[in-house]
């Protein structure tokens, strides 16, 4: 049996070969695979079955159990996600930079792949084909860890993808999948062997991981999004924007956790709202003037600002103006995505400038944050840093460069000294 270290390197070998694939053989491993889940999909609903069992014996979270849950229609879109990767352009040996630096001296930047990837998730085991398949379109190696919660359909779907890999040109070795907590331990100190980890979990998940690696990480710690409802709003709109931010996949990072809403408009939106969210057994918890309006709601903390709920509870919080909710997202928000319900285009172009988010919004649910929804194809996780890749992170985020220059003998000390050849720096 092999070490971890043994199986690393393995992947680390298969991801140099499968960079130097041309884009028809990656796009036909990855066409191989989309088909392979189709055909057994029932091996993998049987899978998640006894995982979901098993988390509801063991009394996990709601939320956990939302995101651990495979429908058949997450199944087709399993396969139709890896598809829709296959039919994305070639990210590889794209030539970003042509300069001539001097005659017979050309500078070219062309992209390649990262390397290898090690992805540590909980839950989510329909992440698996979706970071899959975005590693090998990029020419990257892949270490999969999924929660052991999910460890059953995990299983299932790596196996899946290993024998369809097998009728392709691309090794089966460029996806791994690791199941014990001792491997991600582990992982995490291969600093000379992984390229970029990206955890996709809770924000005590995310947050450990970064302080536990020197590999560089890629991820958010928290989704806490909001609505702004605007004085000058179509009511009717908002109060669907908000139920679907809220409620069509609460657990999901892009769900709303805090309704913000005008003071102006307040009595008219919330009389809608919260009957539409109370039909949806949303958990509405309000602040005082919102209390005032709606005394039968349960009263709002401090701590419900800063709050992910992932879950069917909202908090709502009334506001004196535009600038006090962009006041409360700069200060609450998790740079994740913010949106805002308004019919006045200036208000709107003041909440896009001032809000520091990866996603601003106008008059459409926060769930349409997704890679899959951008045209992506898939994600390999959401990022909040400033720095690119920023928000849904696709083929872009696994991509860097090369600088290539090729010359005929030229050297530094002629373009230096008292008498320099000048640069001619011409783009190509």
């Amino acid at each position: 049996m092999r070490s971890l270290l043994e199986t690393v390197q393995i992947t680390k070998s298969a991801a140099r070969a499968l960079a130097k694939l041309d884009h028809a053989a990656r796009n036909s491993g990855l066409l191989a695979i989309a088909e392979a889940i189709s055909e057994h999909n029932d091996q993998i609903l049987e899978a998640n079955a006894q995982d979901v069992e098993n988390a509801v014996a063991a009394n996990l979270a709601t939320a956990l159990i939302g995101r651990l849950q495979l429908t058949p229609s997450k199944v087709k879109a399993m396969a139709a996600g890896v598809k829709d990767v296959a039919r994305l352009s070639d990210p590889i040996g794209i030539r970003q930079i042509h300069r001539e630096l001097d005659t017979n001296l050309v500078l070219e930047r062309i992209t390649c792949p990262l390397g290898v990837l090690g992805v540590i998730f909980e839950a989510r085991p329909d992440a698996v084909t979706q970071i899959a398949a975005l590693a090998i379109k990029s020419g990257n190696g892949v270490l999969l860890k999924g929660g052991s919660e999910a460890v059953l359909s995990c299983e299932a779907i790596a196996k899946i993808i290993s024998g369809a890999l097998q009728t392709s040109q691309i090794s089966p070795e460029v996806v791994q999948l690791l199941t014990t907590r001792a491997e991600t331990m582990a992982i995490l100190q291969m600093d000379r062997h992984i390229d970029l980890i990206i955890p996709r979990g809770s924000n005590d998940f995310v947050r450990y991981i970064q302080a536990n690696t020197n590999i560089p990480v890629l991820g958010h710690a928290d989704g806490i999004c909001h609505l702004y409802v605007d004085q000058t709003v179509d009511i009717d709109q908002a109060v669907l924007i908000t139920v679907d931010s809220k409620t069509q996949y609460p657990s999901a990072c892009n769900s709303i956790e805090t309704l913000l809403v005008h003071r102006a408009i307040a009595p008219q939106f919330l009389a809608k709202v919260i009957p539409a969210l109370k039909i949806k057994n949303v958990e509405i918890r309000g602040c005082s003037e919102t209390l005032t309006l709606c005394p039968d709601l349960n009263a709002a903390n401090d701590a419900d600002w800063s709050t992910e709920y992932c879950d069917l509870i909202l908090a709502i919080k009334v506001v004196d103006s535009l600038d006090a909710a962009i006041i409360h997202i700069n200060m609450f928000g998790s740079k994740h995505t913010e949106a805002i319900a308004t019919t006045n285009l200036d208000a709107v172009e003041t909440f896009s400038s001032d809000v520091d988010a990866a996603g601003i919004f106008h008059n459409c649910s926060t769930r349409f944050a997704d890679g899959f929804r951008y045209g992506f194809g898939a994600e390999v996780g959401i990022s909040t840093q400033k720095m690119p890749p920023r928000g849904p992170v696709g083929l872009e985020g696994l991509v860097t460069y090369k600088y290539h220059l090729k010359g005929e003998g030229q050297i530094v000390a002629d373009y230096s000294g008292s008498v320099p050849k000048s640069f001619t720096h011409r783009d190509l």
